[in-house]
């Protein structure tokens, strides 16, 4: 035994010390584990959304093809110097066989929005528009993030 300003300090303890500082203990090592993992994960829901195709504008138009996998959204934004003229139809037109898919929105009216699609392949947006100017966004999104996307009622 060692005496070091009155405390008595065995051999068996001066030995568990030093292990102490040198190797970590099993649950500093589990705890780092998990840390790692949780981070892991969040770092894969972060970049869960993927921008596939951007369009804006302010004139009639079809767009170029994109191609999708479900689930995707189309997130919107459009504006206008000359309200009380505005207007803006959006329909999703199957790119193969030019035939349209459905409308979107019809409004004449300023704003944004998101839409969630549940089906995929390879669409254009056909865009009739007076007096507008607009945004469309194309993403790819996790199924975890699309039960996110809830509708608006109004």
């Amino acid at each position: 035994m060692r005496s070091l300003y009155n405390f008595t300090i065995s051999k068996i303890e001066i030995d568990a010390m030093r292990k102490i500082k040198t190797t970590p203990s099993r649950n500093k090592r589990e705890s780092l584990m998990i840390f790692m993992f949780c981070l892991m994960c969040f770092s894969i829901e972060v970049n869960a959304e993927t921008l596939i195709r951007e369009f804006s504008g302010s004139r009639s138009m079809t767009t170029s093809e994109f191609e999708v996998k479900a689930p995707w959204i189309l997130d919107w934004r459009i504006n206008s110097n000359y309200r009380e003229n505005m207007g803006l139809e959006i329909s999703l037109v199957d790119a193969r066989t030019g035939f349209m898919v459905g409308r979107i929105f019809k409004t004449k009216y300023a704003g944004n929005g998101v839409k969630l699609f549940n089906e995929s392949g390879r669409y254009r947006l056909r865009i009739s528009s007076s007096f507008t100017n607009w945004n469309f966004k194309v993403s790819q999104v996790s199924p975890s993030e699309a039960e996110l996307y809830s509708p608006k009622i109004r």
